[in-house]
């Protein structure tokens, strides 16, 4: 099964810059599809998943920290994702990947900040998932930056129009096979 990838505070700000595509065609043994700009790829021959990273890490041209799930894992929370049928125009969905399952022991929802109007709220956590939506604010940033502190354990944030464009990915993959 496929394996999906996301590189953790890359491309952001002039900081950690590279360029994913070149990266997806140095790794195109493992036929490695990059998606989007901020370190998303879905691997779909990684072989053994210890080998793909040390060679994924190897390449980059700066450390990084590294979120690698089985693609089998994405597409099970497609269905089980918590969300209404459509965001309010001034709320994103996103989807928060750990690099491994951490634990918070507050209830969910989640607001950030704890008083006053949210701009980052938790909705529900599945394994390494976390599920959550924001406001498009400055200070929102911040915000997101605190997810890994809550849990414990380096974290990286996507949109949900990204997951949902590795979801397509991996169903087409899933369809070839």
């Amino acid at each position: 099964m496929a394996l999906v990838v996301f590189l953790r505070g890359v491309n952001v700000g002039g900081h950690r810059t590279f360029r994913p595509s070149i990266l997806a065609r140095e790794l195109e043994q493992c036929e490695v599809v990059n998606v989007g700009a901020a370190g998303t790829f879905v691997v779909r021959k990684p072989g053994a998943r210890s080998r793909f990273r040390a060679d994924l890490l190897r390449k980059l041209p700066f450390e990084a920290e590294v979120a690698i799930c089985d693609g089998r894992d994405l597409l099970r929370i497609e269905t089980e994702n918590p969300f209404e049928a459509e965001p309010p125009p001034e709320v994103v969905w996103f989807l928060t990947v750990l690099t491994k399952p951490g634990r918070v022991r507050e209830a969910f929802p989640l607001s950030l900040p704890r008083e006053g109007n949210w701009l980052v709220r938790l909705i529900a956590v599945e394994g390494c998932f976390v599920f959550g939506e924001y406001r498009r604010h400055m200070r929102t940033i911040g915000y997101l930056g605190q997810i890994d502190k809550l849990f414990s354990v380096p974290a990286t944030t996507r949109n949900w129009n990204t997951i949902v464009s590795v979801m397509g990915i991996l169903k087409k993959e899933t369809k070839s096979r």
